[in-house]
């Protein structure tokens, strides 16, 4: 699959590897940009990597001339179209998905609701507030996971399989949003897309250690099994790649990005959520599924960053 575009490093002028930031992925994005920017200085390109640390990086970015941005910023202001927007404003091209798909895919209750208008599989749902009756909610759901609206990697999620662990998930998950809401657990294997430019890559299976797929099995767990290729039948596989694409295409990203769903008993794929500006850590999966359709990391770093041409003209 490896047909990638020789990119001249000139062409993409000054890059700033945009990164950090203050949300509670910093860590992680701190981890992806500094090896985006070691790959990018590998090939040659003039990139300098940015901590976001307060909004007057990005008055800087253009007082310092630079030509595009590679954003590494993962969760809140980097990845929920803050970032994109400022960068829209001073028309400095960037990569990934413009300003409303960013939003709307950082947005797990918008997003759902657009993927259920399209007839698209979504584990079904309830918003949780202070006065939910916990009872009727797992009577209704079953076991679920509860979440941020508004965060990524996992980040206080938890699973609850009764009234009382539902009550105490979302005290947990409360803490990083003011929505929240509980999701039906899906009991099957877990499967990522990574999407580049039109291309779907490899789907990668997964298997964690911990009772889910959580920030640490992501990140930093050196048990976590990866599969890829997976352990899907080509037609399976198939049929997940159009999904996942239609899913994509739906809230309007573009660019790169990565879809994450899972599989039930019954072979029925279920969405969970979109990615805008997917991990570029040594355990991200993008990565993974480029190397399996024998596309080097050094080449996809150039390839996302490519993507920026395209928001030239953004408006």
């Amino acid at each position: 699959m490896n047909n990638m575009t020789r990119h001249d490093p000139e062409t993409f002028g000054k890059v700033a590897v945009l990164m950090g930031g203050d949300s509670a992925e910093r860590e992680i994005s701190l981890m992806s940009g500094g090896a985006v920017l070691g790959s990018l200085l590998k090939s040659m390109v003039d990139a300098t990597g940015v901590d976001f640390t307060d909004g007057k990086v990005l008055t800087s970015l253009s007082e310092s001339g630079f030509d595009r941005v590679f954003i590494t910023l993962h969760g809140r202001k980097g990845e929920d179209g803050k970032v994109q927007g400022a960068l829209e404003l001073m028309n400095i091209p960037y990569t990934g998905s413009g300003v409303l798909a960013s939003a709307l895919a950082m947005d797990k209750v918008r997003c759902k609701h657009i993927w259920q208008s399209l007839g698209l599989n979504t584990p079904a749902f309830a918003m949780l507030d202070e006065t939910t009756e916990w009872d009727k909610v797992i009577t209704e759901l079953g076991p679920v996971f509860v979440k941020p609206v508004k965060e990524g990697s996992s980040i206080g999620i938890s699973r609850a399989n009764d009234a009382a662990e539902l009550q105490q998930a979302f005290v947990n998950a409360r803490q990083y949003d003011k929505e929240v809401i509980a999701e039906e657990f899906i009991d099957g294997p877990e499967y990522t897309v990574a999407i580049l430019g039109d291309s779907v890559l490899p789907a990668v299976g997964m298997t964690a250690n911990n009772e889910f797929y959580d920030y640490q099995a992501k990140y930093f767990s050196d048990e976590t099994q990866y599969f890829c290729p997976c352990d899907l039948e080509s037609e399976d596989e198939k049929n997940l790649a159009t999904i996942a694409m239609q899913a994509y295409q739906a809230v309007g990203c573009e660019g790169w990005g990565r879809v994450d769903v899972m599989r039930d008993s019954a072979g029925t794929f279920w969405l969970l959520e979109v990615n805008t500006v997917p991990g570029m850590t040594d355990h991200s999966l993008v990565p993974m599924a480029a190397k399996q359709a024998g596309i080097n990391f050094d080449q996809l770093v150039l390839e996302i960053l490519a993507t920026s041409n395209a928001n030239r003209d953004r408006s």
